[in-house]
């Protein structure tokens, strides 16, 4: 299904490559080989965008994918503009540092897109979306995404079904913002726990007050349910004001509307 959706969507629009940026992770190496089996992997673009901080391990981790895809590959340095943004500003936080690299790797992205005439492919998962672990227009900026309905979980074994190198499937989830983050430590969560939250208050419908009937920790069902709910703006296009009969993203919605 998933390499169907990339397929046809890109086809759809005239198109015929991808590109995405592969961090050495879990997500983008699952999105390459998605993407390399959907296009062939001559048109698709790898591109490592390394930060002065990023671990080595990380690049040598992508270039596994790389190697054994053999998709092309480009590495992009955003140090500089990164830190040309940031030396502008006093008592830069580790948030704004990471969120500057994510929006200047979608900068990078966006850039090759145009030059390799390729959409950009996404590689965010359905839990990083639901908790709004994500950069808006940031990491979360791409033209399609075939992963953004797979929890954590389901990525872990979809990828290992695909082959994904043994070294990206047993290291811990990062997005390599700087030196030791990981994405459990940083959010100070499981994935595995919040997926098993997930599953019930979203795609059970479940209530908080159901979900914790169920025996599942009080304080980490309101925890996940309220970032879920905070979150809600970074899963949904810019709100417009609505003051006509139809608008873009509310009334303007369906193929007949653009032709198709």
């Amino acid at each position: 299904m998933l390499v169907g959706f990339l397929r046809d969507e890109i086809r759809k629009v005239g198109l015929s490559r991808a590109v995405l940026g592969l961090s050495g992770g879990i997500d983008s190496a699952l999105s390459c080989f998605l993407a390399a089996e959907a296009l062939g992997p001559e048109n698709v673009l790898a591109v490592r965008m390394p930060y002065r901080t990023s671990s080595a391990g990380s690049l040598a981790h992508a270039q596994l994918v790389i190697d054994q895809l053999g998709v092309r590959a480009q590495t992009v340095d955003i140090s500089g503009m990164v830190d040309s943004l940031l030396g502008q500003s006093s008592q830069v936080t580790p948030l704004r540092a990471g969120n500057a690299m994510a929006r200047c790797r979608m900068v990078v992205l966006f850039d090759r897109s145009a030059a390799f005439n390729g959409l950009v492919v996404g590689t965010g998962n359905k839990t990083e979306l639901m908790l709004g672990y994500t950069t808006l227009f940031g990491d979360q900026a791409c033209a399609l995404n075939p992963l953004g309905d797979l929890y954590k979980a389901q990525i872990r074994q979809l990828a290992a079904a695909m082959d994904v190198p043994k070294p990206i499937l047993d290291k811990a989830p990062s997005a390599d913002l700087w030196e030791g983050q990981t994405d459990e430590g940083e959010m100070g969560l499981t994935y595995d726990a919040v997926d098993r939250i997930l599953r019930v208050l979203v795609d059970l419908r479940y209530s908080p007050e159901e979900a914790i009937a169920l025996g599942l920790d009080a304080a980490l069902v309101k925890r996940v349910a309220g970032m879920v709910a905070r979150n809600q703006f970074k899963r949904r296009y810019p709100l417009i004001a609505k003051i006509s009969t139809r608008t873009v993203g509310a009334d303007f919605l369906y193929p007949r509307d653009w032709g198709v």
